[in-house]
């Protein structure tokens, strides 16, 4: 989808308020374009990876052009809040926490979180979560700020490690290979991007796949992120992505991107 529409916040909420759903000509979606292979930039600065391809399909569905909009992961939730766009596809976990603050659609995918360190490190012995923290007592232990991740550490780890916060999926990636940080925490899924470059070599799982079943902080799946108010625009979302699962789209859009590792797709 290549025809970009300027259209205001104020416009775009008035259209809603005043026509159906259907009606709507475009919609904008931020992204954050740094997490493989949820969403990421290529070698020519295009947006590109599942979300981008799911966020497509789903506009073609609901009839309307797609925006893509780059956004900072620290303030992805807050420019939505203020406009920027109408939506969020950024590998968004739904979680309690954030909907005091906006919706969500319903999930399409979820996926376990995942502590790596050096195959060769003492930490591949840990098979618990209460493995991990004796083991990584007094480590440096890196995470993307105002994740999940970062919440889980903070109330199940605590004081006992040194948590270091990063702005993307990259940068912690690149202290973890230059031994700036012992371990890390992150989406499998983005673990598997890693794992397949040459600097991921020799890197690995240790503990157990963490879910939002036993660890309710990590929530329920990924969603698609509205403002509250955005009832039209949620309906709207909810009937595409029913039906890219009925057609099998997002299990095929999973396998291209994913592998069909511990993947879930609803």
């Amino acid at each position: 989808m290549t025809v970009k529409y300027a259209i205001t916040g104020a416009i775009l909420a008035a259209s809603m308020a005043a026509a159906p759903a259907a009606a709507q000509d475009m919609v904008r979606i931020g992204t954050e374009g740094a997490y493989p292979p949820y969403n990421y930039t290529d070698s020519d600065g295009n947006l590109v990876g599942f979300e981008i391809a799911l966020g497509n399909a789903m506009c073609e569905e609901m009839g309307v052009e797609c925006e893509w909009v780059a956004q900072d992961w620290d303030g992805i939730i807050p420019a939505l809040l203020n406009e920027r766009y109408d939506m969020i596809m950024a590998g968004m976990s739904i979680t309690d926490e954030r909907r005091e603050r906006i919706a969500f659609s319903q999930p399409y995918v979820a996926d376990p979180a995942y502590f790596v360190a050096a195959e060769d490190s003492d930490y591949m012995s840990a098979e618990t979560v209460e493995d991990i923290k004796a083991a990584l007592e007094g480590a440096s232990v890196g995470v993307q700020t105002a994740t999940i991740h970062q919440n889980f550490i903070e109330q199940h780890l605590g004081d006992s490690v040194d948590m270091r916060l990063y702005d993307t999926q990259e940068n912690m990636e690149l202290d973890l290979t230059s031994g700036r940080i012992d371990a890390a925490l992150a989406d499998g899924a983005a673990w598997r991007a890693f794992f397949e470059r040459e600097d991921g070599g020799g890197y690995g799982y240790f503990g157990p796949a963490l879910t939002g079943q036993e660890y309710p902080v990590f929530g329920e799946g990924v969603g698609v992120g509205l403002r509250q108010e955005e009832e039209a625009l949620q309906t709207m979302v909810d009937e595409a992505l029913t039906v890219l699962k009925e057609d099998g789209t997002i299990a095929e859009l999973s396998r291209e991107y994913f592998s069909g590792e511990d993947i879930t797709v609803y």
